[in-house]
């Protein structure tokens, strides 16, 4: 793949307005989790056609909440931050390297965009699903993991905090 190929495949477009460094995921968890079932609600009082075009529109102001939160999320750098950090956490097995921990903060500070707003508690069965889904081969079994997975999420849930 050459330079130019990659950084086309980086560029991330915003669906909704087009704009660069857009985050699909987060844009897309938005919309389906809090907008078009707000947008439906507000819609009903209109009758069934009140409800569509409540969703159509609940869905984009919620996909650009999600949006936001996804973008303050850098996965380089939460990768970057763990690969050095883990080894300092009582629940890491000494001699195991940071590739057998990967997958677990990943799913950590991806869920934390994916499920905004929520506390970890509430998601932490959706995280183990997630996970389960993309941990590699020779990752770890859920009951070590989510002490990786929180540990990511609380990272962030911490920084959102001081910034508020």
């Amino acid at each position: 793949m050459t330079q130019e190929t990659t950084e086309v495949l980086h560029i991330n477009r915003d669906p909704i307005t087009g704009a660069l460094g857009a985050h699909p995921v987060g844009t897309g968890i938005g919309a389906a989790a809090g907008g078009a079932a707000a947008g439906a609600a507000i819609g009903t009082v209109a009758g069934p056609v009140g409800t569509a075009i409540g969703m159509a529109a609940g869905a984009i102001v919620g996909g650009l909440a999600g949006k936001g939160v996804a973008e303050k999320i850098d996965p380089t750098v939460e990768d970057a931050y763990w690969r050095t950090a883990y080894s300092s956490r009582s629940y890491v097995d000494k001699d195991s390297p940071y590739d057998i921990y990967q997958s677990a903060y990943r799913t950590g500070y991806e869920g934390y965009g994916r499920y905004p707003g929520k506390r970890y508690e509430e998601v932490e069965s959706d995280l183990k699903s997630d996970y389960e889904k993309t941990r590699r081969t020779s990752g770890l079994d859920w009951h070590k993991a989510k002490h990786a997975t929180r540990d990511a999420w609380l990272r962030l849930e911490d920084r959102q905090k001081q910034n508020a």
